[in-house]
């Protein structure tokens, strides 16, 4: 069993990791570091951080002029709010000029738990992915974290990143020459009878679904599609081709999130069966992370049984 912790904490040692190599990175945070764990970068370069307040809308805009100023702002909220509450800002002062601003949405998803509906944000997926000119990450644990913030370290543009609360197993560090590229899915367990496109923390239960499967005598295939927008046509087309049905699987609303960005490519290009599995368009509710996950069905049970699902409707 790899190494479980959440996104967010390998995160904030990321930004640490990259400072020096990056002296054009400063950090903002709408007065939440302790939770999206900027705190660690604002001890190791407090001239080089920035507590906004409460005013996501405000710190969309001040990153917009350092990134026009050459440097390179994170800017960090919990997901509902970066997403959400900054969402004009971060289309009209970053999105629309391709400002070299990086947002961040921390805490994304029902597994916030007890923090309940009005924080569970299903909806950044989807709100970030209709921006035109906009990237959409969402790494699925540790390990890929940190190579996802030298990734957007590296890349010229607007982006959007989901962070989860929950600590979660890490899956990617045993995989031998494991890299990231954004715009580029990841064959993590090869398949031919469905193949299940998993993003975030969906990804370790969509593994956990295959062993379930492959005891049942299926053979699935699991990709971590870990980029939503640009999203990796080619891989998905090529799953289409070979498993003949596919399995989405993300702790957001199934609408315009990954399971819709699959759903249009296999549509145009190569029509089979398409299943989504995700939140069904309602809202969350508080309680344990781990019970509300299964209340809203995001386990690998499931999953497996989506995939049954989509084989069946196999031509």
């Amino acid at each position: 069993m790899g190494e479980v912790i959440a996104t967010r904490a390998a995160y904030g040692k990321a930004l640490v990791k990259y400072a020096e190599q990056y002296p054009e990175l400063v950090v903002l945070d709408a007065d939440l570091s302790g939770s999206t764990m900027t705190k660690d970068f604002s001890k190791a370069c407090p001239e080089r951080f920035f507590n906004m307040g409460i005013a996501e809308a405000n710190m969309a805009g001040v990153a917009a002029g350092l990134a026009a100023a050459g440097k390179k702002p994170f800017i960090n909220s919990f997901a509902m709010f970066s997403s959400g509450r900054a969402w004009e800002q971060v289309r009209n002062s970053i999105c629309y000029p391709g400002l070299n601003v990086k947002v961040i949405g921390s805490h994304g998803g029902l597994s916030v738990g007890e923090d309940g509906a009005t924080h569970q944000c299903i909806e950044d997926l989807a709100l970030m992915r209709v921006i035109p000119g906009m990237t959409v990450l969402c790494p699925c644990d540790g390990y890929e974290m940190e190579l996802a913030v030298k990734a957007l370290l590296d890349y010229e543009g607007p982006a959007y990143m989901r962070l989860g609360r929950l600590a979660v197993e890490t899956v990617t560090d045993a995989i031998e020459g494991y890299s990231f590229e954004i715009g580029k899915g990841v064959v993590l367990k090869d398949g031919t009878d469905v193949t299940i496109i998993a993003v975030g923390m969906m990804v370790q239960e969509a593994l956990k679904a295959a062993e379930l499967l492959a005891a049942e005598g299926i053979s699935a295939r699991v990709i971590n599609m870990h980029t939503i927008k640009p999203l990796d046509t080619e891989l998905v087309l090529k799953a289409a081709a070979e498993t003949g049905a596919i399995v989405t699987s993300e702790e957001a609303n199934i609408i315009n999130g990954l399971g819709s960005a699959v759903a249009e490519v296999v549509a145009e290009n190569c029509p089979v069966p398409v299943v989504r599995h995700g939140v069904n368009d309602e809202f969350g509710r508080s309680g344990k992370a781990n019970l509300v996950l299964k209340a809203f069905g995001l386990t690998a049970e499931v999953i497996a049984e989506k995939a049954k699902l989509a084989i069946s409707k196999k031509k």
